[in-house]
């Protein structure tokens, strides 16, 4: 079972990352779910919306989406993210384990509570 993200990247004072969907089970659920993001998104802060414009990166799981206020401009990164660990792909998924117990860590993310936590 997978355990997929949409997810918004922005510079505001110090460099955010805000949840916009979460617990969606498929890649394919999170890709429409970032499709119906784009147009509707806001930040968390206040803006008055003049004029949006989206940037479909190469790979199409990635957006650029600015918005230009009446004051000010703002940019966000908006894309889809998958839970390690929860992959649905079992070479990703095994890959975020650790090799039995052993103290070093397999090469690739790792998604782990570190001991005495």
């Amino acid at each position: 079972m997978g355990n997929w993200v949409v997810i918004a990247q922005y510079h505001s004072d110090v460099y955010r990352t805000e949840f916009v969907r979460a617990g969606l089970e498929t890649k394919l659920q999170a890709l429409e779910a970032l499709r119906a993001a784009l147009f509707t998104y806001v930040p968390s802060k206040s803006l008055v919306e003049k004029r949006r414009r989206v940037y479909r990166f190469a790979d199409q799981e990635t957006y650029l989406v600015v918005i230009k206020g009446k004051l000010t401009q703002w940019e966000c990164t908006l894309r889809v993210a998958e839970l390690v660990s929860d992959s649905a792909d079992p070479a990703v998924a095994e890959q975020a384990q650790l090799d039995g117990g052993a103290a070093e860590v397999a090469d690739g993310p790792q998604d782990r509570i570190p001991p005495g936590h």
